[in-house]
């Protein structure tokens, strides 16, 4: 009788993808469970009403494109005139979802990314190439602008002014009004200059409301035992799942060894991630490689399987009182999505 070989478990640590700018480039949409988004499927939170005021405003802008004379109109208001428009608010208010619908109804080319898609597409194509590459875009589409280091702060203020100035408009969210990035993190002037040139292209609308990911829930990331861990993960992978397991040790290791912009090749067609014997974190380095991982699979909408400390508890508390604490905050609310299940059909 010929035996059968047993399949060894997937690992995300066994993944060094490669990634070339023309695929960064392509992958400049919005992710899969924004590609019906609408202003008309946004379910605004009526008791907090700048969430309907946003998505007035944004039909405003969106109905430029559809304006005799466009951008040079004389008739139009003075705030019409801006390129560029930015959504401020918490987690988990619906401002990645407004920003996709705006997508939906722009004409092409456009595009749409997350920061650290931009920054990866300049490193992989060279700042001119990249401005070739993006010029004569109707719409650029940029979610997360939270400016964490001021090389990346001048080569993206840089960018979007060339772009701003060849006709194209410009929508971004974030969780820190134009006005105030960087405050606190960084004192060179010329940084607050580029800070406040990149400013007034932007006028700012912003959105209250509470994390729709936690209306519901618990907010609290759930753990299992090493013995749930491997049934689960057994019953998922007997049913056809591709079920990656890794030590969350190892995994931190070798996120070191890969570009974050690499990170939405290394989870291709995976189903499921479960992570063994998840610890506190003490590098800042690490807990910023882990937040730029975590939104690649949140965006997938991978659930993850874990053992440990719950997810969500990683970051110390020197972190989450820190400068970036904005950026664990918003990966907390997303852990917490990712590992209770409760990945809705909208995102922030």
């Amino acid at each position: 009788m010929v035996g059968t070989t047993r399949q060894l478990p997937l690992r995300l640590v066994d993944r060094s993808p490669s990634i070339t700018g023309a695929e960064i480039v392509a992958e400049l949409v919005p992710p899969p469970q924004f590609e019906h988004a609408s202003f008309e499927s946004y379910r605004p939170d009526l008791d907090y009403p700048s969430q309907l005021d946003a998505v007035e405003r944004l039909n405003t802008f969106a109905a430029w494109w559809a304006r005799p004379g466009g951008f040079f109109s004389r008739s139009r208001r003075v705030k019409a005139e801006l390129p560029g428009i930015y959504l401020d608010g918490g987690f988990g208010v619906g401002k990645t979802h407004l920003l996709a619908a705006l997508w939906h109804g722009a004409p092409g080319p456009k595009y749409f990314g997350t920061f650290i898609e931009y920054t990866a597409l300049v490193g992989a194509l060279g700042y001119a190439e990249t401005v070739k590459e993006l010029t004569g875009a109707k719409l650029i589409c940029i979610d997360e602008f939270e400016l964490d280091d001021p090389g990346d702060t001048m080569l993206m203020t840089r960018l979007l002014g060339e772009l701003i100035a060849s006709g194209t408009r410009v929508a971004a969210t974030s969780n820190t009004p134009p006005n105030s990035l960087g405050e606190g993190r960084f004192a060179a002037a010329d940084f607050l200059r580029e800070i406040q040139a990149m400013s007034a292209n932007f006028e700012t609308v912003r959105i209250d409301g509470l994390d729709y990911r936690r209306r519901d829930a618990s907010g609290q990331a759930e753990t299992v035992q090493p013995e749930e861990l491997d049934s689960m993960t057994a019953a998922l992978a007997a049913r056809g799942s591709r079920v990656t397991i890794d030590d969350f040790g190892a995994l931190m290791r070798h996120l070191s060894t890969v570009h974050p912009s690499k990170y939405i090749k290394m989870i291709a067609e995976i189903d499921v991630i479960a992570l063994r014997n998840v610890f506190l974190l003490t590098d800042q380095t690490d807990a910023l490689r882990l937040v730029a991982f975590i939104d690649r699979v949140y965006d997938a909408e991978i659930p993850v399987i874990a053992t440990g400390i719950p997810l969500h508890d990683v970051f110390d508390a020197d972190m989450l009182n820190g400068g970036y604490r904005k950026k664990y905050q918003r990966s907390q609310s997303r852990m917490v999505a990712l590992s209770t299940g409760e990945l809705p059909p909208h995102a922030e």
